[in-house]
């Protein structure tokens, strides 16, 4: 059983925040894979379903972003869980909106989110860095990442999620990079080559 954690606020008030582009990273692979609808345990939302042919449980946390970990150790030890066998989907201010980066293991970065997840999980978990850039000074911050996404965000927020979603089995294979390189093909397809001319 591999576990796939979105970050984000429970409740409608948040929902459409920059901070909860992780619930948005899930809600978005139950859409395209199949998934069961949402529950209500380990003090959070789950959804269970397969990608790549793994058994996978989606956890949406419900104790506010610095109390994820909580939600997420509990589903860890009902089902047995190796930290290496999770992967958080999140927002990252340090990156460009549309940009993703892959990493195990590591700090917290200031992540209120990851920080309580190091708390109850330990730091050996795969993080999926989702960047949704940066407001420019520091005493911003906060109002940004709990402000909604511009409408102008969606010509890079729904292909991210998309890409996402598409290639998520390879984050349950274990293969993070070619999930990074992919969903970065996706956004940032390459330029069609003129085609040849042809020879006299």
């Amino acid at each position: 059983m591999h576990l796939i954690v979105g970050l984000g606020n429970p409740g409608s008030k948040y929902q459409g925040n920059r901070h909860n582009i992780g619930f948005m990273a899930v809600d978005e692979i139950v859409r395209r894979h199949g998934f069961s609808p949402w529950r209500k345990r380990f003090q959070g939302e789950t959804s269970e379903g397969l990608l790549g042919g793994e058994k996978v449980l989606l956890l949406k946390p419900q104790t506010y972003m610095n109390e994820s970990g909580r939600a997420v150790g509990e589903a860890m030890r009902f089902f047995d869980i190796d930290p290496s066998q999770v992967v958080v989907l999140y927002d990252e201010l340090d990156l460009e909106p549309g940009k993703v980066r892959v990493k195990l293991g590591g700090g917290a970065a200031g992540h209120n989110g990851i920080r309580s997840m190091i708390a109850h999980c330990g730091p050996h978990f795969v993080r999926v860095r989702m960047g949704i850039g940066h407001p420019g000074h520091k005493e911003l911050v906060h109002g940004y990442v709990l402000s909604d996404f511009a409408k102008a965000d969606r010509d890079w927020l729904e292909p991210l999620l998309t890409a996402v979603a598409d290639n998520s089995a390879l984050l349950v294979k274990g293969e993070e990079g070619s999930f990074q390189n992919k969903v970065h093909l996706a956004l940032n397809p390459a330029p069609e080559k003129p085609p040849k001319k042809a020879e006299n």
